[in-house]
This record gives C-alpha cells, sequence and structure tokens, in this order.
C-alpha cells in the first residue's frame, strides 16, 4: 500500500494484544468496550502531544517551579456516532477537560454513501484541535464527510482523524482527499468485502460496543 505523510500507523506490542483480543468473536461487549478505551489511550497520547501549552508556577512542598501545562479549552472530541462514542473515554483519560461534539453519519447499505442525521458541536471551534474518532475506517465515506462538515461549515483548520482499523480503501481515501488532517491508525487490514467490510476487521465495532449483535 502506498505511504502517504499524513498516516501515523502504530506499531506497539501493547496495541497489537489488545488488537488481538478485540477481534476475537468471543470478547464480550464489557471487555470490548474496554480494549476500545484503552487503545484509544494509547493513540492519544501520540495524537496529542503537538496539544498548546502554557507555563505556570507550581509550589512543591520545597519550592516553586515553572511547569508547562496543557490549555484547557485546546481540544474538541469529535465521535462520529455511534461507534465512536466508544473511544470518547480513551481520550477523555488524557484530557478530561475536553469539549465533545457529535456527528451522525450513516452509510446507505445499498450505495454505501455517508448520510449525515445529527451534528451538535460547541460553540468556536474553529480554531481548536478537532479529534475525530471513529473505531472503523472502511470505505472512508463517514470519516471524509465529517471532515467535510468541520471545514466547510465550521471553519475548522486543526483535525485529526484516529482510527482503530482501517481499511486500505477508507485509508487512502481519506488521506488523499484530506492532506492536512494527520490521521492515526492502530492497524491496517486486508480489504473490504462486497457489503463494505473490512476484512479481517472485528465485526460490526456499534454493535459490539452495545451489544445490539
Amino acid at each position: 500500500m502506498q505511504k502517504f505523510e499524513n498516516v501515523r500507523v502504530f506499531d506497539h506490542p501493547l496495541i497489537a494484544h489488545k488488537i488481538a483480543l478485540l477481534r476475537d468473536e468471543k470478547t464480550n461487549t464489557k471487555h470490548f468496550r474496554e480494549l476500545v478505551e484503552e487503545i484509544t489511550a494509547l493513540m492519544a497520547y501520540e495524537a496529542l502531544k503537538d496539544v498548546p501549552t502554557k507555563k505556570v508556577t507550581v509550589k512543591t512542598p520545597l519550592e516553586s517551579c515553572t511547569q508547562n501545562v496543557v490549555e484547557d479549552d485546546s481540544v474538541v472530541i469529535v465521535p462520529i456516532l455511534r461507534a465512536g462514542l466508544g473511544m470518547v473515554n480513551g481520550v477523555h483519560t488524557l484530557f478530561p477537560t475536553a469539549k465533545v461534539g457529535h456527528i451522525g453519519i450513516y452509510r446507505d447499505e445499498k450505495s454505501l454513501l455517508p448520510q449525515e442525521y445529527y451534528c451538535k458541536l460547541p460553540d468556536h471551534i474553529e480554531d481548536k484541535i478537532c479529534i475525530v474518532l471513529d473505531p472503523m475506517l472502511a470505505t472512508g465515506g463517514s470519516a471524509k464527510a465529517t471532515i467535510d462538515i468541520l471545514k466547510k461549515k465550521y471553519g475548522c483548520k486543526k483535525i485529526k482523524l484516529m482510527s482503530i482499523i482501517a481499511a486500505p480503501e477508507g485509508l487512502e481515501a481519506v488521506a488523499t482527499a484530506h492532506k492536512d488532517v494527520k490521521i492515526f491508525v492502530s492497524a491496517v487490514d486486508r480489504q473490504l468485502n462486497e457489503k463494505g467490510y473490512i476484512l479481517p476487521g472485528l465485526g460490526d465495532a456499534g454493535d459490539r460496543l452495545f451489544g445490539t449483535k
């Protein structure tokens, strides 16, 4: 697969181990949800390394010192409904003050094209870092549509996408359409099947997260 400058594919034994458990059809809903949160937190550590900081004075038990701290209102988490909701707590583990917006996109089963049905975002997000969450980057249609909404409707300029598993087709589609968006992925699988599901994948992430399988 062609490599893209705006794509980071993680190569970490802890992430690989957790993805193996995530794929397993015997993994129950509770454990699946926990694994998604844990993998997201590991990914977010790298994805948020350029978050804005400021200097503050901290008084230790011995003396005062100057320390960098993260600016509170600098990040907005944007999960793509519904599966993206499963990744929110993973980011909040590292950045608990981040606000959360929601964009609802569903994929038409016949055309496989994305359809927007809901959008509610915090005010004044145009200058914040927007972290789009979508655990399965299949055709890339939902992710592309969400990024388009953030750019065209809300003027967002600092957008990142985090996906746990990607198909080559979807990864290429988003990376090509949005070259200014940094994409973080934990695994790139073989291909899509005729129904647009990732192979080998892990099934339907939303169903497995919320027990609707």
